[in-house]
């Protein structure tokens, strides 16, 4: 959002000189200990990186911003200067040593914090990309990089309009060819290292794989995808998969690579970033399919072709309405049965391996939560599951926990079932894979909620446990708009804006999911005194003191927090999926969520 600040900040001019160097020091440092005098930035595009080795999400960024550096160095017109939020000299020295650019100085701490307050920065990884004058071009060159890497050069906001509206054409003639195609290179490979051509898919459908050889859900997903390839061939259907490969080690996805029938790109190609951004990839497995006319048919077939196998072919619009009223009978039929027996398992096991038939189950409120010993975000969100799951049982409600493991040993499992007062499938249960894709599971923690009827009720009940407790029973989206109409109603006796001493800007009242007080530090839901500009927030309880009649329990989320989470942790990791990140650190330590989804793979 454009602020007057940020405006500001944009159309102002700096020295350079000024703002970098100080009375007692006239150069930059250099991470062999040179020293480089000013003349080096002067005239040139300047990066100005705000970071830290501390910082999980600076760490992700900066191997990135380094591959774009090192591209643009031969034009000798654009420099980074690295602003560190780093603790101690020894971390600083460590995180800079993988850095080629330059650097203030560690000792010069009053620099430093002079260009965290001139460009407010409030939050790392920041860089803030200054052109030739000192002018700013944008205080979010990380998004820039992200999304443009050294084709963003140099970063003027008519150079990005024109990137923007070159991709928007680019979509609008969208062929295999400008897909496929690059520059120094017309051809897809084969496993056994032959070329072939891109213009010998043309007029076929093809799919393009991305693919993560280290990555357990793509390994899953690939005996599928070979099966549904192997018989649309057989059966005579002009279907093609390309590979994507997301690898940067290419013996490790050659290893893959032989064992699948399919074209690829050339791992660490050009085109495989390019397709990333160009098909906003978010998750894996993906499948994009391209139409013969070399238009996209869909953006990710990936759980069609789990699900439906061939009867996904050929993936257009009026399949996929066909397969979606397949899958609309199959909801209206679900039972708890149906979901949970298979074959010869038909039961879940509860302590010491006890199994107890999924029929005894029926007819109460079920939750399925999917998690696993490794995933840092259970150690916040279990004991609060626990103690909900504990309070709608002392109320006599019919209420079963079912545990659903990503747990990569038996021994994991059993230390992690140890500590549940429920049930679970056994470790390694093939019923896990099919609930997993049932429920599209691409995070964990996640709870599926399932009604007395057998029917889903909700499969976004963690977010409902967290936000209201032992109050979200049973889980309804009649119970949520019950709860969502007495919390409007518990706001209405207070002020909609509130100036206080805590903060220079207006705080407004608005809901918020889940945020961190700037006041007393604890986690809050639902309503927050906000500052947009600032990402500033206060419970109601905190802006209002004896004001905020009714707020106890509401707003405040203690039963939320891990005091032992250690900072940079993140709530959601993707078990066979993502690990826990935020993309983002505040200053004062506490973690901002990012509204966009930013995938990160191990």
């Amino acid at each position: 959002m454009a602020t007057a600040e940020n405006f500001e900040l944009q159309t102002t001019k700096h020295d350079v000189s000024s703002i970098l160097f100080s009375a007692d020091r006239d150069y930059l440092a250099r991470n062999n200990g040179d020293q480089v005098k000013g003349d080096s930035v002067s005239g040139k595009t300047i990066g100005l990186y705000f970071s830290a080795s501390w910082c999980g999400p600076c760490r992700g960024f900066t191997p990135k911003l380094v591959e774009v550096y090192n591209e643009l160095l031969q034009l000798n017109k654009f420099e980074i200067v690295f602003v560190s939020w780093d603790e101690d000299k020894e971390s600083f020295d460590a995180y800079f040593s993988k850095m080629p650019w330059f650097a203030v100085p560690f000792s010069d701490s009053e620099t430093r914090d002079q260009l965290n307050t001139l460009f407010t920065v409030s939050g790392i990884p920041t860089l803030v990309l200054l052109d030739e004058s000192g002018k700013v071009l944008t205080t979010e060159g990380r998004e820039v990089i992200e999304e443009y890497e050294a084709e963003g050069f140099p970063f003027t906001s008519e150079h990005i309009a024109k990137l923007k509206e070159q991709n928007e054409e680019a979509k609008k003639n969208q062929s295999l060819k400008s897909l496929l195609v690059s520059q120094s290179r017309d051809y897809v490979i084969t496993a056994d290292g032959k070329t072939v051509p891109v213009a010998e898919l043309e007029g076929k459908t093809v799919g393009l794989y991305f693919l993560l050889t280290t990555f357990n859900a793509c390994l899953a997903f690939n005996p599928k995808l070979i099966e549904v390839y192997k018989s649309l061939k057989e059966q005579g259907e002009k279907f093609e998969i390309v590979v994507v490969p997301l690898d940067d080690d290419e013996p490790s996805f050659k290893e893959e690579f032989e064992r699948l029938p399919l074209f690829s790109l050339p791992v660490k190609d050009k085109s495989c970033k390019k397709l990333i951004r160009y098909f906003e990839l978010n998750s894996l497995p993906t499948v994009v399919i391209i139409g013969p006319d070399g238009k996209t048919l869909h953006s990710n077939a990936a759980d069609a072709i789990e699900e439906h196998g061939i009867n996904a072919y050929p993936f257009t619009p009026e399949k996929f309405a066909e397969l979606e009223e397949i899958e609309k009978a199959k909801r209206e039929a679900q039972t708890l049965e149906s979901i949970l027996v298979s074959e010869d398992s038909d039961f879940v096991i509860g302590k010491d391996g006890i199994k107890i038939p999924v029929s005894d189950l029926v007819g109460k409120s079920v939750l399925l939560y999917f998690s696993a010993h490794w995933c840092p975000p259970y150690r916040a969100f279990l004991p609060l599951l626990i103690k909900v799951y504990q309070e709608i049982k002392e109320q006599g409600k019919a209420l079963e926990v079912v545990f659903i493991s990503s747990d990569r040993d038996q021994a994991s499992f059993d230390e992690f079932f140890s500590t549940m007062p429920w049930l679970a499938l056994p470790f390694g249960d093939k019923r896990k894979q099919s609930l997993s894709r049932l429920f599209k599971v691409r995070r964990i923690p996640m709870v599926i909620a399932i009604g007395p009827t057998g029917k889903t009720v909700s499969t976004d009940a963690r977010d409902l446990i967290m936000c209201h407790g032992a109050e979200a029973f049973p889980f309804t989206d009649e119970r949520v708009k019950e709860i969502e109409a007495s919390l409007e109603k518990l706001a209405d006796s207070w002020p909609k804006k509130v100036n206080l001493e805590l903060h220079e800007h207006e705080l407004a009242l608005t809901k918020r999911r889940f945020f961190n007080c700037d006041g007393c530090g604890e986690e809050g839901r639902v309503w927050s005194y906000y500052c947009e500009d600032c990402d500033f927030d206060l419970h109601p309880e905190c802006a209002l003191g004896d004001d905020s009649k009714g707020t106890e329990g509401v707003v405040k989320g203690k039963e939320a927090v891990d005091e032992d989470k250690p900072a940079g942790e993140g709530w959601t990791c993707d078990g066979d999926v993502t690990p826990p990140k935020f993309d983002f650190i505040r200053a004062d330590g506490g973690e901002r969520r990012r509204k966009k989804l930013i995938v990160v793979y191990i």
